[in-house]
């Protein structure tokens, strides 16, 4: 689909999303050599948004499996719809009668029963999850499984069959293979090591928090209306926040909100009384709080001084 790096990069960018080079190198290669994608990285840096803009760029639909811990394969790949399958028992029960006349024997009869029940754990009664919506898609999807390091290690184990043969084995069914490769993209907060296993079947991304000028292009991007003196002032202090040792480090998607919140307040500029407002967009735990207006305070101090 795209030819060159610059090509992706500029994609993306219709998508809103500023691509590093090495992000859009990522996402060529993935393209071209059909590897997922494992995105590393801190909460909030953009990883999710980064699939979210893939599939925009490369027009196509986006199916997202969010993990969690306790996520197993029938809650990701597949649930038989058992209402329908009660519905059909009965409808059988009805027909019963003409299904079994003309037998001559038990075994003729058992056997006449025996070859309905492949109608119960058929595709008529299958209701597809995310994984197997993605495998049997008509059309080529982009495939997006939200922070794999929340699921246990078991499911984690499970999708090796899925990232290197796109391919899945259901019981009642067999072997099916996708339609369409799709782009698969998996991101993780670090929260827990991923395996070796997943790791080489996948190309690899850190997405850490953007540099000051990488930040301050994407505020001006997601807030226009924001004015550019207090545009600066704002990354200028979530950059200093993020320097502090603090429980919870602001992440990207929190500065836009911040940002956000300054433009609907209509500031012009970050005064004291501002910061005491709003800094709970930013921060999300009490102590941090304080610890950041407390280092707030003595800044603004060192600088009446001077």
């Amino acid at each position: 689909m795209f030819n060159a790096i610059s090509e992706v990069r500029e994609a993306l960018g219709t998508q809103q999303y500023i691509a590093t080079d090495e992000i859009a190198t990522v996402m060529f290669l993935a393209e071209k050599l059909g590897k997922p994608v494992l995105a590393e990285g801190p909460a909030g840096v953009g990883k999710t948004e980064l699939s979210k803009a893939w599939a925009g760029a490369s027009g196509r639909e986006l199916i997202r499996l969010q993990c969690y811990e306790g996520l197993d394969e029938t809650k990701a790949l597949y649930e038989w719809e058992y209402a329908k399958q009660l519905l059909y028992t009965q409808l059988l029960r009805d027909k019963l009668t003409d299904l079994l006349a003309g037998s001559k024997t038990l075994g003729e009869a058992a056997d006449r029963l025996a070859a309905e029940e492949d109608v119960f754990f058929s595709e008529r009664f299958l209701l597809p999850r995310p994984l197997l919506k993605a495998l049997t898609s008509e059309k080529p999807v982009t495939l997006l499984i939200d922070e794999i390091d929340r699921a246990d290690a078991e499911f984690e184990a499970f999708l090796l069959e899925i990232l290197s043969d796109f391919q899945v084995s259901v019981p009642e069914l067999g072997t099916i293979k996708a339609k369409h490769q799709p782009i698969v993209l998996l991101t993780s907060n670090n929260t827990r090591e991923l395996s070796e296993a997943l790791k080489r079947r996948c190309l690899y991304i850190h997405i850490d928090y953007p540099n000051f000028d990488s930040e301050l292009q994407i505020v001006n991007l997601k807030v226009p209306g924001l004015s550019p003196r207090l545009a600066s002032q704002a990354v200028e202090l979530v950059q200093r926040l993020r320097g502090m040792d603090l429980k919870k480090h602001p992440s990207v998607s929190e500065t836009i909100d911040w940002a956000r919140a300054l433009a609907e307040l209509n500031a012009k500029h970050l005064d004291r009384a501002t910061l005491d407002t709003t800094l709970s967009v930013l921060l999300k735990y009490e102590s941090d709080l304080n610890k950041a207006r407390r280092a707030i305070s003595r800044d603004d101090n060192r600088g009446r001084a001077n």
